[in-house]
């Protein structure tokens, strides 16, 4: 067995267009942003439910504040990386981009992920405006707090779908992966 695993390694090595640093540092690179994205999506979605639940005006206030800011320089750059890093990392290692039903899943999942993200930044920053704009927030604004609440648990869901594909590795390949 041990034998079989040498030589799968040696095969797996020869096969990646990266050497094996690379190989390594662009997957250190990857799990760092994609696991930072799900971990501040996670607490970006603690803090919209507190501020959703929550009767006090200040700490709900605060919350929203805090997740625009979260939003702006925590999970939008580690969105960016985890895609860009995902990308290279796929196309330089013999998992290819879409020779694996799985790694297209994820890929599909993180795009579609990063464009919702990329469309939600707008209300994101529009309820942290009406948060330090406003002493008390009224119902007026329930639509759009809960829609942050729903929209921060699809995407932690999303990317823990991810993160899953990404350790189990279902097998099948796509008509590009049995061609080559």
């Amino acid at each position: 067995v041990a034998s079989r695993w040498r030589r799968l390694r040696r095969s797996h090595a020869r096969r990646s267009v990266m050497g094996p640093l690379l190989r390594k540092w662009s997957l250190i690179v990857h799990v760092g942003s994609s696991v930072g994205w799900l971990g501040a999506v996670v607490g970006f979605f603690a803090l919209a439910v507190v501020a959703l639940v929550t009767d006090d005006a200040q700490p709900s206030q605060a919350n929203y504040l805090a997740m625009n800011d979260l939003a702006w320089l925590t999970i939008l750059p580690a969105c960016l990386l985890s895609l860009a890093s995902g990308i290279v990392q796929s196309l330089g290692t013999p998992w290819g981009l879409l020779k694996h039903w799985w790694v297209v899943v994820k890929l599909l999942i993180t795009v579609v992920s990063t464009v919702v993200l990329l469309i939600h930044m707008g209300p994101i920053s529009d309820m942290a405006n009406i948060a330090a704009d406003t002493l008390v927030l009224g119902s007026e604004h329930d639509r759009l707090r809960l829609q942050l609440v729903v929209d921060s648990g699809a995407a932690a869901i999303a990317l823990l779908t991810a993160m899953s594909l990404s350790i189990l590795k279902p097998r099948g390949q796509t008509p590009f992966g049995t061609a080559a």
